[in-house]
């Protein structure tokens, strides 16, 4: 059985472009008064051991919310997601990482607690949440252990991060906590509807 919180290091990935939202910073989007990532912050830091931010940019204005804030590093290609994961990987002082986007205000207190419990479960490497039998790669919870694995796929060029977890046959994890927890802010339209 996974420990919690002690063995999990949480990530908030907030390093990606949002060019479909016109190159915004997304986690600094306001939400109900405050920086959308400071919702998520709120709702992930009590159930890891430590949370680390992901960011590429504006990295003085996170580093106010008082987590340590990781890059992806000087590779000039961007890599998305997984070079967020892997930088993650790299820092994290626990045996395992738990993933989430910095569009994800609305995460469940017990959000660590059940993807441990079905990794333990199911006797999986890795567990990955799904919605509507949907599956959510960038809410995932893996073993440090695979951070050479991560820096070899990225190196062949490859992407994608459901692809590289699939590989690993992860446990699914189901929420039925409601769309909003996996609902993606990815245009401007997306965002008038959601802050509204």
């Amino acid at each position: 059985m996974i420990d919690c919180p002690s063995a999990i290091t949480g990530v908030i990935l907030a390093g990606g472009r949002a060019e479909r939202m016109g190159g915004q910073d997304k986690g600094l989007l306001p939400l109900a008064g405050e920086p959308l990532i400071a919702h998520s912050i709120r709702r992930l830091q009590p159930q890891v051991a430590e949370l680390l931010i992901s960011a590429n940019r504006n990295l003085a204005i996170y580093r106010t919310f008082g987590c340590r804030v990781i890059s992806d590093g000087s590779e000039p290609r961007f890599r998305g997601p997984l070079a967020g994961i892997l930088a993650a990987l790299s820092a994290a002082k626990t045996p395992y990482l738990l993933t989430a986007p910095c569009d994800s205000p609305w995460l469940p207190p017990d959000y660590a607690a059940r993807m441990a419990a079905v990794l333990t479960r199911e006797g999986a490497l890795i567990s990955v949440a799904v919605h509507e039998e949907s599956w959510q790669p960038v809410f995932a919870l893996l073993p440090i252990t695979l951070r050479d694995d991560l820096t070899e796929w990225l190196a062949t060029d490859q992407r994608g991060v459901g692809r590289w977890l699939q590989r690993f046959q992860p446990a699914r994890v189901k929420f039925a906590d409601g769309p909003a927890l996996f609902r993606n802010l990815n245009t401007p339209q997306d965002w008038a509807e959601w802050a509204s």
